[in-house]
């Protein structure tokens, strides 16, 4: 008999008076919309409507999360079909190849969302194997051809009433823009003001691209020019919709330049002459640049620090960014933030989210931070953390200090369209299992919690996002 994978109780608190609890305030928000201010879909696959391709390519060759486990196990990025070099991969060999190796992903975040989507979308409850795969494939095929399979018929059956893009900010927002000129499309997809690669004298290619902005801006082309020619393109992203700009930093360090040693930075950023140290003090005038621009536009700044990207060069250079090696680092906030919190902590117009994937952050610097300062929220638990028992360790880490409506709401942040409903499933039932423990040791009475479970699908992430 094939093995059959978790029923609708899956993560809910096994002792049986806290899990009627628990599925009491779960069924306040099960199907409530889905509001994801902070992620990575292709706004395209909704503006064309294009059908999926494959299992393959819907499930596993953009998936990080799988790729990178699968590579660690021995299969070949190029047999994924991850990157360039593996253009032409056979998919059925790809899904034979995630199949083959599902008991690899036992317990992790990624098997979670893996049976969540089959489950409900493929209604396929036996556990994938090599002996299945070929019946699998087949079985996900024939619903990829159906047209309600369309990625804007699952935009509305998955109850998305906001999704927020990832954007250069050299982009045009065609795509954008025509979904919200379209009046057969409902819900609303947002650009986000995206700056890493423009501020970072490090980044590859930064002089070039740094001149592109001026140039399209028609800015002077010295640092009073370059600051001007970023408000520039926030006003534009503004203008079609954009509610946040992100900040994807090695540190989130932050300082206040005079305006000439900052010109003297900008100069030898963009002749490709600083050294490390100069650069870390322009990344940080830059991100404190940013907190400046956030507080008279209004922007809601969003900062995900501590990671080492690309730490495989050999594998980044053959295939590329985002696939999979990339490692968190232990990050510090209160020294480094506290320039940019001492000058625009207490602005009412700045809403400033701290996201980590240190975990010893939560509760010694993060959840402090946020109890004082009206401008800051504590980010959900981003990327290695937005698992079902990180998440657990999360609320119990800030909630002590900073209560529930400190915090941002869940953030999805994924590419992988498919996956957004069951992230932010997931999400709602670990906090209906929080909060029923509470309720279970009269730390919050039920009416307060269902308040509370409603609150962090929709007040809260509205109020922090400017929804």
């Amino acid at each position: 008999m094939p093995a059959t994978m978790p029923s609708d109780l899956a993560l809910m608190p096994t002792d049986e008076k806290t899990r009627e609890i628990a599925l009491d305030l779960y069924s306040e928000v099960a199907d409530a919309p889905i509001l994801s201010p902070h992620g990575h879909v292709d706004p395209g696959i909704l503006l064309h409507d294009t059908p999926f391709a494959d299992p393959a390519e819907l499930l596993i060759t953009k998936d990080h999360y799988v790729t990178r486990l699968l590579f660690a196990a021995g299969v070949p990025l190029e047999e994924l079909g991850v990157g360039a070099p593996g253009a032409g991969a056979d998919p059925r060999r790809v899904w034979g190849h995630l199949a083959g190796n599902w008991h690899r992903f036992a317990g992790t975040a990624s098997a979670y969302w893996l049976e969540y989507e089959l489950r409900t979308l493929f209604d396929i409850t036996d556990e994938p194997s090599a002996e299945n795969a070929d019946a699998l494939y087949d079985t996900i095929q024939a619903r990829l051809d159906d047209p309600d399979f369309r990625p804007r018929a699952l935009f509305d059956r998955f109850g998305i009433d906001v999704l927020a893009t990832t954007d250069d900010p050299l982009d045009d927002l065609a795509a954008h823009a025509a979904l919200a000129a379209d009046p057969d499309f409902r819900g609303r997809v947002l650009p986000t003001f995206r700056p890493d690669a423009y501020l970072d004298p490090e980044a590859e290619g930064f002089g070039d691209r740094v001149r592109r902005l001026i140039q399209t801006t028609a800015q002077s082309t010295d640092f009073a020019g370059y600051v001007q020619a970023l408000r520039d393109r926030r006003a534009y992203f503004i203008a079609h919709g954009a509610v946040s700009a992100d900040h994807g930093v090695l540190e989130p360090y932050t300082t206040d330049l005079d305006p000439a040693a900052a010109q003297d930075l900008f100069a030898h950023a963009l002749e490709g002459r600083l050294d490390a140290r100069a650069a870390r003090e322009f990344r940080g005038h830059m991100l404190f640049q940013m907190a400046k621009m956030s507080v008279d536009d209004g922007l809601v700044m969003t900062v995900h620090p501590g990671v080492r990207r690309n730490h495989h060069r050999p594998t980044f250079e053959r295939f590329g960014p985002d696939t999979g090696h990339d490692i968190p680092l232990r990050t510090d906030y209160t020294d480094n933030l506290r320039p940019l919190l001492e000058a625009f902590g207490t602005e009412p117009n700045l809403h400033l989210v701290l996201f980590t994937v240190d975990e010893t952050s939560f509760s010694r610097e993060i959840a402090p931070l946020a109890g004082f300062y009206p401008s800051l929220y504590i980010g959900a638990p981003w990327w290695f953390l937005d698992a079902p028992d990180a998440m657990g360790r999360w609320r119990s880490a800030v909630t002590e200090t900073a209560g529930f409506y400190r915090s941002s709401g869940f953030i999805d942040d994924t590419r992988a369209f498919l996956s957004i409903p069951a992230r932010h499933d997931t999400s709602r039932r670990v906090d209906a299992s929080f909060l029923a423990r509470l309720v279970a040791e009269r730390r919050v009475t039920l009416p307060t919690a269902r308040r509370i479970a409603r609150d962090l699908v929709d007040a809260i992430p509205r109020e922090v996002f400017k929804l």
